[in-house]
């Protein structure tokens, strides 16, 4: 397991509210850095680095650059911004991207920040926007694209006959559950299995309440080396010692922060091939390279964060990062869907502690950044009601596309 003396933490994190938010996407995203050094206490001035996913609904040239002069980091020297598009995925390669930073390029502080607006957008717009980024000009896909790509990424599934349409009904039902603990999630009251069956058809095999549930959010997490955070921390102690006022490091900081312990990403087709085989999907690669990094196998993970735009992506995650079998996702779902029909403990079900897309929401891009914000929550046992008890290490996935790249994550609470 790499040295903790010379590790990436991740020291800082925060939220803005979900909801129709009527506020530009870069609004949103600047709340979220201002809350995540807040959490972290530092300032904006201590950062070097900052990293921005696009947003659909506000685009701007240069995401990243636009976001550091709105916020006065740029111009300046010494600083270095970067856009990244990896779809969904976005956070979660950001999150390596800002690693890399550190290791490999002298930055001490890093902002990976993310934020939307598509809920405030009128439905056609966001269509019509949605639509433009995935349609095939060889072979398009009927609107809207991407529900109906993963519909077809779901047939193959139950042609193959390793998921049934009850079970892939199921996830949202589980994702609904989950939110409940989650002050901030969307979705306030659970959803039944007939529910979600009985939902207006949005493609074949797909209902609306199996689509990820649009918001306007922004969220943002902030990267730092291990030594910066012990210089910091020594500072406050030897400051507090001599009754010298500093700014101290906040919440999210104090024990270490959390570990990044290993990453892995991996790539497939941008649309979804004509044939149907597993040779389009990615995530197993990107979580074999995160586990061979982090030299761990899936049973030292306590909690798992998966990405769950629609079912079919939830299952399959269940499968590639080692929670089920292969071919054996739908079956997991079942039988957990059976489990937490009534009365459970955080324990039973540490997978989306939050409510995920289908049940906390998803602006756009975000929603991984959410996945990585509770994973932190947990092993800083700032979860609340949601708290796997001695949660240590965390697995997060954040998927592009539709299964067109696949970028995963594994953090750990820190040890002496």
């Amino acid at each position: 397991m790499p040295g903790f003396r010379s590790t990436v933490r991740i020291v800082g994190y925060g939220m803005t509210p979900l909801g129709k938010l009527r506020q530009p996407a870069s609004v949103l995203m600047q709340s979220a850095l201002e809350k995540a050094l807040a959490s972290s206490g530092l300032q904006l001035k201590d950062l070097d680095g900052l990293i921005a996913v696009p947003s659909l609904s506000h685009p701007h040239f240069m995401e990243a650059h636009f976001l550091a002069t709105k916020v006065g980091l740029l111009p300046q020297k010494n600083v270095t911004v970067r856009t990244l598009d990896t779809g969904g995925a976005g956070p979660v390669t950001g999150l390596l991207e800002a690693a890399r930073m550190v290791r490999t390029e002298r930055c001490h502080a890093v902002a990976v920040v993310a934020g939307d607006a598509v809920a405030s957008m009128d439905t056609r717009s966001f269509l019509e926007r949605a639509d433009a980024g995935c349609r095939d000009p060889v072979a398009p896909l009927p609107s809207p694209c991407i529900p109906h790509g993963y519909d077809r990424v779901a047939q193959w599934q139950l042609e193959m006959g390793s998921v049934t349409r009850e079970q892939l009904a199921m996830v949202p039902v589980l994702m609904s559950r989950q939110a409940l603990r989650h002050p901030l999630a969307l979705t306030r009251v659970p959803l039944s299995l007939d529910e979600v069956l009985a939902a207006e058809s949005i493609a074949p095999r797909t209902g609306r309440l199996e689509c990820a549930r649009r918001a306007d959010g922004g969220a943002c997490v902030i990267v730092a080396d291990s030594e910066f955070v012990d210089r910091r921390l020594g500072h406050d102690a030897r400051s507090s010692r001599d009754g010298i006022a500093s700014p101290s490091l906040g919440p999210a900081a104090r024990g270490g922060g959390v570990v990044l312990l290993g990453g892995g990403e991996a790539s497939g087709p941008l649309y979804p091939p004509p044939v149907i085989d597993e040779a389009m999907f990615s995530c197993e690669q990107a979580a074999a390279s995160a586990f061979s990094e982090a030299q761990l196998l899936p049973q030292d993970i306590d909690l798992f964060g998966l990405y769950d735009c629609f079912p079919i992506c939830f299952v399959r995650a269940l499968e590639a990062c080692g929670v089920a079998p292969r071919g054996g996702g739908g079956a997991w779902v079942e039988e957990m869907h059976e489990r937490t029909s009534s009365t459970y403990a955080p324990a039973d079900f540490p997978i989306n502690t939050h409510g995920g897309l289908l049940a906390f929401g998803a602006p756009w891009e975000v929603p991984a950044m959410y996945n990585i914000i509770e994973a932190c929550a947990q092993l800083n046992g700032m979860a609340g009601a949601r708290q796997v008890p001695g949660a240590r290490r965390a697995l997060v996935y954040g998927n592009g596309g539709i299964f067109s790249h696949s970028a995963v994550a594994i953090l750990a609470k820190p040890v002496d």
